[in-house]
């Protein structure tokens, strides 16, 4: 058993290596939560704000993290950050923007609009599991989340 196995990331990549990295550097350190994968914005926004494809679908499963890449078909990234903060059911889910870019304004529209974290994509894979494994420490173990709105 990893650490809360109830609670779920939700990771939102297009890209297929990326995904596969991120996959994997969560394993390496044993976070054995359910990790469900969305490949474009549209299908994040649905899954999480329970409409289109995904409606009527299990409206309480929550994510306890989302990871979020900028750079998605369809919805950027920052276009679905900035749907979540404004949704009641999804305005206080944590969110980490994950991003190759090392461009300032990226960074500060993403914090403008309400991001929690951002991690760099790294070209090296073990310092991208380092900083999984900080975020899933964090995230999954020591972060207080807020009381669900009923």
């Amino acid at each position: 058993m990893g650490i809360m196995d109830n609670r779920v990331i939700f990771l939102v990549e297009d890209n297929p290596d990326d995904e596969a990295l991120t996959l994997r550097a969560l394993q390496k350190n044993n976070i054995g939560n359910r990790v469900v994968v969305a490949h474009d914005g549209a299908e994040a926004l649905d899954f999480l704000l329970g409409r289109g494809s995904q409606a009527g679908g299990d409206s309480n499963v929550m994510p306890q993290v989302i990871l979020l890449d900028l750079k998605l078909p369809k919805v950027d990234g920052l276009e679905v950050l900035r749907q979540l903060r404004a949704n009641e059911r999804t305005k206080y889910l944590p969110v980490v923007i994950l991003t190759s870019s090392n461009e300032e304004q990226d960074l500060l529209k993403g914090y403008g609009l309400g991001a929690n974290s951002y991690v760099r994509k790294p070209v090296d894979f073990n310092q991208f599991t380092e900083a999984v494994r900080q975020l899933g420490l964090y995230w999954l173990v020591l972060n207080e989340q807020a009381p669900a709105r009923r």
